[in-house]
């Protein structure tokens, strides 16, 4: 945790920015680098009958961790995913809560 849900950018492309990416977002939450997951959406678009290219969009599944953190999370994302010549992204948040999240059966609000 956090695992971001990436589209829109190649799997090739994100390799390249996996290391750097995922140190300054585990620096920012002041965490190991181990709780993050990287993952890549194969998602086909379709617009007025045909397939149509992908929009770069990263969604973040998290514990919430307040807005200033949040905000400086979404612009680490989109530096470095603008440092592999893409020039928009878009960076959405989902938050879980600690009662609805669990590991082996045991609620997170339990720990």
């Amino acid at each position: 945790m956090p695992h971001l849900f990436i589209r829109g950018v190649s799997v090739d492309q994100v390799k390249t920015i996996s290391t750097s990416l995922v140190q300054d977002l585990a620096d920012l939450c002041a965490c190991g680098t181990d709780n993050f997951t990287l993952e890549i959406v194969n998602s086909t678009y379709i617009n007025d009958g045909h397939e149509v290219p992908c929009h770069p969009l990263i969604e973040v599944k998290w514990f919430d961790r307040g807005q200033e953190i949040q905000n400086q999370f979404a612009k680490i994302i989109t530096k470095r995913i603008q440092a592999i010549e893409i020039p928009e992204v878009e960076v959405a948040f989902s938050t879980f809560q600690e009662s609805a999240y669990y590991l082996n059966g045991k609620s997170f609000a339990s720990s």
